[in-house]
């Protein structure tokens, strides 16, 4: 269970650091015959560092309160 909980703190750091990604799709804008014209459209994803913070504490008690 130490393993795990160091695992899940870490894991909750990473997600306080990084609070987002963006990631992109590509959309059809016209087709016509052979002519083909895309666009790509921006998306984020964003979390609060809260979570993160959560996620840490619930390592920090997986660390301390878990099976020896």
């Amino acid at each position: 269970m130490k393993k795990a909980g160091i695992a899940i703190i870490i894991v909750g750091l990473l997600f306080t650091i990084i609070t987002g990604f963006k990631y992109f799709t590509r959309e059809k804008v016209l087709d016509i015959g052979s002519l083909k014209i895309t666009a790509s459209e921006p998306h984020r994803v964003n979390w609060s560092p809260a979570l993160g913070i959560g996620i840490m504490a619930v390592g920090g008690a997986v660390l301390l309160f878990g099976k020896k």
